[in-house]
């Protein structure tokens, strides 16, 4: 069938996508108000999420490179239903820099949609589960059980080392966590925090936004929530027949946390630092000594100890991350440290964290209660410095996405040195012939 133009829609917006101007063709098209738009959304909405995971960052490249992409595709309307159009993207500037984007779009007639939808890999598809279990962030759930299960190997607490209660502990966690993430996720998104929020870092903060771009639906997501947490329970039980009753304390107080942190009536992450507290147990001491029990049977302070500077690590994350999404927040009545503080005084509270993790190591090594190895958890130091410099001059600008970045690298780099540093640190000082 020959195809025609009719309607045109004229978007423009920044380097994250964020919408500046609409054209009176482009609510028609879309069928948004420039309310609902205008520094409120992003131009990623009008895409099938799949196709944007996949296509549209590539597209953005060759504009930005070559002066403008021309293609067919499918967008979305308000009511969700798929209409095929052109697409035309040219960078915009301002003083020779590139500062965003212009999107025209012209609908076309007599085109079924599925002539010019992308084709999806089956790569991006996995990768939409990546998205929706937002799993990268699942590194702060697996360097504390590395700590555990090092500190169980220096201080030789079994024998041998029990492999497959092991593995039900690293799989307990991760499933743990994936709850954790899906039903924050889901409560956020019910409780309007992420549809009030434009000012995320993707993918740092603002969640996955996975129901946002189509990738799956309220229930799923609440159903993919529960089943996680169901086989963490599984896992949990089989791990309690082994180790005995005391571990179901610490799979209790993980699964009340995964569901409560955002979950009403409690919704624990808006109550003035309880939900800080809360990641930095959960992500800290209690996964250590949980991982300890699970392994020996037995726990001890030291086993808690152990686990307290890698947990102020991960709240570092939580912290920093909540800087972009603190307007959101506040008016959502998710109210966190950072919205109870502001952002400008929240920067000291970020140093105060690296202080206390760092500054926690070096006391407890010299005080004995750690080994030696331990001090390899100041391989990340180096990293705090800059993302101490970077928060403390950048801390209400857009810049400050490095700093959260490369908190999350620092947590995992201090964390894989200390459990290195602890399973294998009687090795190196005899290498070094201390």
């Amino acid at each position: 069938m020959s195809e025609t133009t009719r309607l045109k829609s004229v978007v423009t917006c920044d380097m994250e996508g964020r919408i500046e101007t609409i054209s009176d063709g482009s609510v028609e098209i879309f069928g948004y108000s420039e309310a609902e738009l205008i520094g409120k959304k992003r131009v990623s909405l009008f895409s099938p999420g799949q196709v944007v995971l996949e296509y549209v960052p590539n597209w953005l490249k060759i504009a930005s490179v070559e002066g403008e992409y021309v293609s067919k595709t499918v967008f979305l309307r308000r009511d969700g239903t798929q209409f095929p159009a052109k697409i035309r993207i040219t960078p915009t500037y301002k003083d020779g820099e590139q500062v965003g984007f212009c999107g025209v779009t012209e609908e076309l007639e007599g085109v079924n949609p599925a002539e010019v939808a992308p084709n999806i890999s089956a790569l991006t598809k996995f990768f939409t589960w990546l998205v929706i279990t937002r799993a990268p962030f699942l590194t702060a759930m697996i360097v504390p059980i590395l700590i555990g299960a090092a500190w169980v190997g220096a201080q030789d607490l079994v024998s041998p080392f029990p492999t497959g209660l092991f593995w039900l502990v690293f799989f307990g966690g991760i499933f743990m966590q994936v709850a954790a993430n899906t039903f924050n996720d889901y409560f956020d998104w019910k409780s309007g925090t992420d549809q009030a929020n434009n000012d995320y870092f993707l993918p740092f903060t603002g969640g996955s936004r996975s129901i946002e771009l189509g990738l799956i639906t309220e229930k799923a997501l609440f159903r993919v929530a529960t089943i996680a947490l169901l086989i963490s329970a599984s896992i949990g039980l089989a791990l309690t027949l082994a180790s005995g009753p005391g571990l179901l304390l610490f799979g209790l107080f993980g699964a009340f946390s995964a569901y409560f942190y955002t979950a009403p009536p409690l919704r624990l992450a808006a109550r003035r630092g309880l939900g800080e507290l809360l990641i930095g147990l959960n992500f800290g001491p209690l996964v250590t000594a949980g991982t300890v029990f699970a392994l020996t049977g037995n726990v001890s302070a030291a086993d808690f100890f152990i686990g307290i500077p890698v947990g102020i690590l991960t709240t570092a994350i939580l912290w920093i991350n909540q800087f972009p999404d603190e307007k959101a927040d506040k008016a959502s009545g998710k109210i966190n440290l950072v919205v109870v503080l502001g952002k400008k005084r929240a920067r000291w509270g970020y140093l105060g964290l690296m202080v206390a993790a760092f500054g926690l190591v070096l006391y407890w090594v010299s005080a004995n209660i750690f080994p030696l190895g331990a001090l390899l958890f100041l391989g990340g130091l180096p990293i705090a410095v800059y993302t101490s410099r970077v928060i403390l001059r950048e801390y209400a600008d857009r810049s400050l996405v490095r700093a959260n970045a490369a908190t999350i690298q620092m947590q995992l780099l201090a964390g894989l040195l200390m459990a290195a540093g602890l399973a294998w640190g009687s090795q190196i000082i005899k290498a070094l012939g201390l």
